[in-house]
């Protein structure tokens, strides 16, 4: 019998074939799993040179995959002032600044999360406060939602920005009562700053590590990353190669470029990146925006504003570009959070299906943060997956959420439907969308779980009748993943023969209250047969 490179022990050892974890031990010989055993069993792959892993009640479960994140903006983020927390738009701008003096060597400030929605006054920032505090050097700062970005005049001088530049289809240049630019863009009119990600090699290279670090402390072994972004790409996918032919890639790569009509460069991508850790995913686009900033495509007006959103691009003109892409074995996600945009996407798929014939082709809808009940059913039987995020239903104070605002009581009984699409045959995978939110997917799991925020709020959680199951939550952030990315039959579970991507955690959820899932850390990662991430020794991590 060949003797194991790693085995892991354990009593709690959730393989996502079965409901519950089971006591035993997972095998490891070179990158795969060769096979799942007792204990007892597990002796005889023990050899000289195998490390052995002791766990008590950790809970010992396929490695997580993050299925929407924005690798490249995420990195960013990392290294960047987060303003989540500011009150007001002074109170952020004094943030940045504050962090600005700790870098004076960086050619751009960047920041993240600011959010007028939750400042005192609710109203959008302008470029004089920044201006004050920051005035010759370019500040960069995009919104919680990934939206909006907020500019200083020395930024919005170095990319050409003023009175009379133009506003792109889709896109938003605020401006003062004189015409003048405020600094704030919505939309595709951020893709007039694109010039600002343009980083040194080197840094993106210490980004993507840093970045990879991240994933791997917290179980994640593969992400799918969402290269377009309203509008423009971020992301080099060749220093992505680049790190998987030097084995510096300890998670595995699925990333997208945009639908835009034009395929000669995906047909290219799609041929040259194919391998078990660096694929080339799909196409995507976006149908609206969010209904924070009433981008979001509804189908009767918001509630607080005669409004019902506008598509992102003419319908006619997505219909075409998906029908031709889907005619040449693209699989598209769109982006889609109102209940209109998910309408527009479901339609234009089922043309397309309708064109080309029935294939699987796993097309995606992206957010479904709000949908009328008619269209649930139209997933399964389209085969149209639904890819959600449920760290955005998270609110500091749920009597404050925006979404009651623009949605109104009835329409809000509708947003995040995770358990009805799950009932109604619906392919479910999860993801963070990092960095609007944390890479962290546990908090994901536990919002699909309880439907509350950190505070328990609201009392039974946010349409309860939407929650589902512990060991579904889990499934769609692992096996709903792979199967979204076409690998269900190496990834997502643990058996026999699959590649080695795992995750220990430092406790079993499945034997406590749901509140200990906020409380979690992981213990081990394991990608691809090898150790990526150990938690450092505390006494508890027997190694033998």
């Amino acid at each position: 019998m060949a003797k194991a490179d790693i085995v892991l022990k354990g009593n709690a050892i959730f393989t996502g074939v079965n409901d519950e974890p089971v006591s035993g031990a997972v095998i490891i010989k070179d990158n795969r799993i060769s096979d799942i055993c007792s204990k007892e069993k597990s002796k005889d792959y023990i050899g000289s040179d195998t490390k052995v892993y002791s766990f008590d009640d950790e809970l010992i479960m396929p490695g997580f995959h993050d299925f929407h994140l924005h690798l490249f903006l995420g990195s960013l983020y990392a290294d960047s002032v987060s303003l989540i927390d500011a009150k007001s738009e002074l109170e952020a701008a004094i943030k940045v600044k504050e962090f600005a003096d700790q870098r004076p060597e960086d050619p751009w400030v960047f920041g993240f999360r600011w959010y007028h929605v939750h400042w005192d006054n609710h109203t959008l920032p302008s470029r004089q406060t920044l201006d004050e505090l920051i005035p010759d050097r370019p500040v960069f700062l995009v919104n919680e939602e990934g939206h909006g970005v907020w500019l200083n005049t020395r930024a919005m001088q170095m990319l050409g920005i003023d009175r009379h530049t133009a506003e792109p289809a889709f896109g938003k240049i605020f401006k003062d009562e004189t015409g003048e630019p405020t600094g704030v863009l919505y939309e595709t009119a951020i893709s007039l700053a694109q010039a600002a990600f343009q980083l040194p090699k080197e840094k993106e290279k210490r980004l993507l590590e840093r970045f990879l670090r991240k994933a791997a402390s917290f179980g994640i072994t593969s992400v799918s990353d969402m290269l377009p972004l309203t509008g423009y790409e971020l992301g080099d996918i060749h220093l992505y190669k680049q790190f998987e032919e030097e084995e510096k890639l300890t998670a595995r790569i699925n990333f997208l470029t945009v639908l835009n009509g034009k395929l000669d460069y995906a047909k290219q991508v799609r041929q040259l990146f194919n391998s078990s850790k660096l694929k080339f995913s799909g196409l995507k686009q976006f149908l609206d925006g969010v209904p924070a900033t009433y981008t979001a495509l509804l189908l009767e007006n918001y509630t607080d504003f005669p409004t019902k959103g506008e598509p992102f691009l003419p319908p006619e003109t997505i219909k075409s570009w998906v029908t031709e892409a889907d005619r040449e074995g693209f699989r598209i996600r769109l982006h889609a959070c109102g209940d209109g945009a998910v309408r527009l996407g479901l339609d234009i798929y089922e043309e397309a299906m309708k064109a080309n014939g029935s294939r699987d082709a796993r097309h995606t809808i992206e957010h479904i943060e709000v949908i009328d009940p008619a269209d649930i059913p139209r997933f399964s039987e389209l085969g149209v997956m639904a890819s959600m995020q449920p760290e955005h239903m998270n609110t500091e104070e749920f009597a404050n959420n925006v979404y009651l605002s623009r949605l109104g009581e009835e329409r809000s009984k509708r947003t995040w439907p995770i358990k009805s699409l799950q009932d109604s045959g619906a392919k479910l995978a999860f993801g963070s969308d990092y960095p609007i939110v944390e890479i962290n997917p546990l908090p994901g799991i536990y919002r699909a779980v309880t439907r509350v925020n950190d505070s328990g709020e609201p009392n039974g959680g946010w349409n309860p009748e939407e929650k589902i199951q512990l060991a579904d939550a889990i499934r769609c952030y692992t096996s709903g993943s792979a199967y979204g990315v076409f690998a269900e039959d190496e990834l997502g579970t643990l058996e026999k023969g699959k590649l080695a991507d795992i995750a220990v955690l430092d406790r079993n959820l499945f034997n406590l209250p749901a509140k200990e899932i906020l409380r979690a850390k992981v213990k081990l990662t394991i990608m691809d047969g090898a150790v990526v991430y150990e938690q450092a020794l505390s006494g508890k991590l027997a190694i033998q």
